[in-house]
Order: C-alpha cells, then structure tokens, then sequence
C-alpha cells in the first residue's frame, strides 16, 4: 500500500509530506482547493507525462516522491529491470521534472524509465476517475478478471496448448525439412551417384600427394643411385675391392697381432658397406620412376580436388559428405511415414486443446452470468437503476487462440433501456463511469487487484441514499485493501478512517495548496461544511455527528 507521499513545488504546493494508513482515506476540500493536484503528483510519481506545467512558478523543479509497502509479485518485474530492493524493505518511487521539460525517475534511488514506473503503477495503485484509461476499463485484463471471480482453473488449458504447440512446431519443422530436400532430390541424388563413384577416403589426398611428391624427385636421382649402386656392388666397386683385400690379409694375418686387427676391422666395414648397398638398392627399387603410376596419382589427385571445391568442403571431408547425402536421401526416403505420424499426433493434440478450452468458455458463461447478476444487485442503489451490465464471451478466430483459452472477455454496459450494449470508456463517463467501477469491484471483492485504489469524485452529482450507499460500498471494499477517495459527499467523508483536508491559502503574493489530516474534532466541522456550505450551523453539526456515528 502507499505509506507516504512527499511533493515538493508542484502546482500550487510548495512542499507537502503526507503519511498513509490502510482502510478508507477520504480527501476533501472546497472546489477549487487543489484536490486533483495530488492526483497528479501521485500519477507523476508512477509514470504519468512530465508536464512542465506541473513546475510551480519560480521553481527549477518538481519532485514527487511516493513511498511504498509493496506486494511480492513486483520483486520479478524489479529484477528483470535491474533495480535491487530488499525484501520487506520499502519501495521508494521518486520522479523528478525541470522547468525545461525533461524529466527523471527513480526507484530506491536507481535510475528508472517512465515506462517501468507506468508498468510498476498499475501493480501498486488503481486510480478511477474521469479520464482513467486503466485497470477495470482496460478490455485486456477483463478475462483474468472473470477467471478470478469464477475460481476458474486454467493450468489444463495452458498445458494442452503447449502440447500442441510442440506437436504442430515438430510437424512443421519435419515438413520444412522434406520440402527442402524434394527441392533438392535431383541434385541429391546426383551428388551421392557422383560422390560413390569417386570413393574417397578419408586421408587419400595426403597420401597420393606424398607419393605423386616422391616419383617426381625419383626421376632426378635415379641417376645418381644406379652409380652408387656400381660402386657398391659392382665388379670394380667397394664390396668387390674390399673382399680381395680382407682374402690376402687371411692369408697373412698369423705373421703379426696388426695384421689381425686389420682383418677384423675389414670384415666389419665389408658388412656395413653390405648393408649399405642393400638400403640403396631398397631405395632405388622405391624411387623408381614410372611415367603411368604417377599419371594415375595426378588425375586421382585431380579428381578428389575437383570435387572438393564443387562441394565447398576439404578432399578430407568427402567421404563425411557422402554419408551424409546418402542419410539425407533416405530420410527423404522414409519421411512420408513420419509426416503422416507427426499428423496424427498434432491433430489429437490440437483436439485435447480444443476440448479443454471449449470446456473452461462454458465455465466462463456461467461465471460471466454470475457476475452480471451480481453487478446488477450493486447498480439501483448506486443510482444506475436504468443501466444494465454484461459480460460479453465471444469465441475467438483460430490465429488469436491462446493458453488462455478460445474466448474474448469484456465488460459491457448499456445507460438506457434499449440502447445497445458497449464498452465502458465509450458509454459512461464522469461520476457514472466511477459508480460502475465500484459496483464491479464490489463484485469482484474477492479478486483483489492493486494494494491501493483511489476513486477521484465518484460521488458527483449524487446525494442522500445514493452517497451513503456509495460510502457503505467504499467502506466494504477497504476492508480488504487501502483505499483514498476525493469526495464532495459528507455521506462518503463520514465513513473514512482518516480525513485530509485540501486547502488553498494566499498571503497576498503567492496563492498555495497545502493538506492536513483532521483530527476528531476537526473532522466534525469539515463534515458539517459538506453539509451546510459557508455557513456551518448546529444543525449541521448534529447530523455530521449523525453521520459519523452510523458510520
């Protein structure tokens, strides 16, 4: 609920601090004392146009600051917003406007958009007055408004919308996905035929090219072995040399040690010079140069290259692309059988749907009846005996279905006999419109709405029966929520549990608005003003005493 507001320079208000308790605040003053300037201060506050006319002359700036106890379901809009606050803690909304227009606002002195603190109002005050375009006259919110007075359950329409949801979103991806590919079948169909014919495997390019690397540098060397070959092996090379040498050192090696270890050391060269000519000739055999095998290597070289670039992947990945076209060739192949499925499935799903919102349109007719009966009940004693209420369930076209259901909700009334029924804002207006919207917050008591309601003149143009019915209402409806009024009613200002008094003084210079809460006494004439005009006579007095003890 509000708990406090401080305004400072607004209008005719220099500076103003108003404390706030729960149950009915009344706010009275003489036409003209500056009532509605609170209003406005207040609506400043919670995102209303920063109008530099609401500067008071002379001054740089108007500031309003509205403090709250705030409900728990905020503290998610809060957070997306990045504002911190403390559970339990109270919520300070603050908006300042310069004389030059601009304009800032603040929550618990964090920088705030009016955007966030026009969507932060709504949840904290409901005001209903002569140019109120929200809460019970916004058609949007009339549907959760009805399910709530119903004690409607929704949860099973939520659930079999989203089951249909996700049943026709994988039907149509499915559908895409074929579509896509019967596009595209020819193509596929050549590309796998192409892709098998070319077999590649993974690492084959690498491979060929080494090889195609090797043949091309045997042909340059081939030369140089075939002559290391000869002089290794041949009958006038190194092998042949060193055997006739270690054959005469055998013969001769007993004659001294030297010439023993001579002979070793000519064995084991004769062994590595073996060896070596052996790798050499290994080598040669590899290097061998053959013109066919490595025209074969370049066009298969060629050929996988070639197909790289026409499918834009490495000569690495075609074997992986293959696979893949061939799997998208067979879904392709098997999807009509898993269309069909996905059909079936969509279908009973969108007929569960179907079902369970058809079932909660009944609900809400009959909820709709109960509603109106009891609008109704509320209308002739707040002198809307003529007028008629109703709440309109429509069907909705299909693209508009929601997880709320099939219908459209709004209230609608009709002011004369035979007239033809319509939305709220476009039939009543002023006090009239202000007595419809208590009768349905009467009625809908029980749904709660925002922690603070504020009714802006909704006595006008009423008295006797009609104001105290009006006041009986007013008084019923705090009982569950804070609630201020602005009345010219004695009968309403009776039935509050605290009083302000607006009034505007002027000494001489400057005209200014300021606002105290009455106390007992105090009360007493103010309710005997209401009562008597300028002049307040006993008898006025008596029958404010009247009022304030019925009350």
């Amino acid at each position: 609920m509000l708990t406090a507001l401080s305004i400072r320079d607004v209008v005719l208000i220099e500076a103003l601090d108003l404390d706030f308790g729960p149950g009915l605040g009344v706010l009275t003053g003489e036409t003209g004392a500056g009532k509605s300037i609170l209003l406005d201060a207040l609506g400043l506050a919670l995102g209303a146009r920063g109008d530099s006319g609401l500067v008071r002359h002379g001054a740089a700036q108007a500031s309003v600051t509205a403090t709250f106890d705030p409900p728990a379901d905020i503290a998610g809009l809060l957070e997306d917003n990045g504002i911190e606050a403390e559970p339990g803690e109270p919520l300070i909304v603050r908006r300042v406007v310069k004389a030059d227009g601009g304009s800032r606002g603040f929550l618990n002195n964090q920088p705030a958009s009016a955007a966030l603190l026009r969507e932060l109002g709504t949840r904290l005050v409901e005001i209903h007055g002569q140019h109120d375009d929200r809460g019970l006259l916004n058609p949007r919110g009339h549907r959760a408004l009805l399910d709530t007075f119903g004690r409607l359950d929704t949860a099973g329409v939520s659930d079999a919308w989203r089951a249909w949801r996700t049943a026709d979103e994988a039907l149509l991806a499915a559908r895409a996905e074929i579509e896509t590919a019967a596009r595209d079948r020819e193509w596929l169909d050549h590309a796998v035929a192409e892709l098998d014919a070319l077999a590649p495997e993974a690492g084959e390019e690498e491979v060929l090219a080494e090889r195609r690397r090797i043949m091309q540098r045997s042909e340059k060397i081939t030369e140089d072995l075939n002559a290391l070959v000869d002089a290794l092996e041949g009958s006038d090379g190194a092998l042949a040399s060193m055997r006739q040498a270690a054959r005469i050192l055998d013969r001769i090696a007993p004659d001294h040690p030297a010439l023993t270890e001579a002979l070793a050391a000519l064995d084991r060269a004769v062994i590595e010079t073996s060896n070596a000519g052996e790798q050499v000739t290994e080598a040669s055999r590899a290097l061998a140069y053959d013109p066919r095998a490595l025209e074969e290597d370049e066009a298969r070289l060629f050929e996988l290259r070639a197909a790289a670039r026409k499918h834009r992947v490495q000569p690495d990945d075609l074997a992986a692309l293959a696979d893949e076209l061939r799997g998208r060739r067979d879904r392709l192949e098997a999807g009509e059988e898993g269309i069909a499925a996905l059909e079936q499935r969509a279908a009973k799903a969108r007929a569960a749907y179907v079902a369970a919102a058809e079932r909660l349109s009944d609900a809400r007719r009959a909820a709709a009846a109960r509603l109106d009966a009891a609008v109704a009940g509320e209308l002739p004693p707040l002198k809307l005996d003529a007028a008629r209420f109703r709440t309109g369930v429509a069907p909705l076209p299909e693209d508009q279905w929601s997880p709320f259901g099939q219908d459209r909700v709004e209230f609608e009334i009709a002011t004369n006999p035979g007239a033809p029924f319509a939305a709220l804002i476009k039939i009543a207006s002023g006090g009239e419109l202000s007595r419809f919207i208590l009768a349905l917050k009467v009625a809908l008591a029980e749904e709660g709405g925002a922690a603070t309601m504020i009714f802006d003149e909704i006595d006008r143009g009423v008295g006797g029966a009609v104001a105290s019915a009006i006041g009986e209402r007013l008084a019923r409806l705090a009982t569950a929520t804070q609630l201020l009024v602005v009345t010219h009613s004695p009968q309403v200002a009776a039935r509050g549990a605290a009083h302000l008094l607006i009034a505007k003084r002027n000494d001489g210079v400057v005209t200014r608005t300021g606002v105290r809460q009455l106390d007992d006494a105090e009360r007493r004439e103010e309710i005997a003003r209401m009562l008597s005009g300028a002049t307040i006579t006993d008898e006025a007095r008596a029958q404010a005493d009247r009022l304030i003890e019925t009350a």
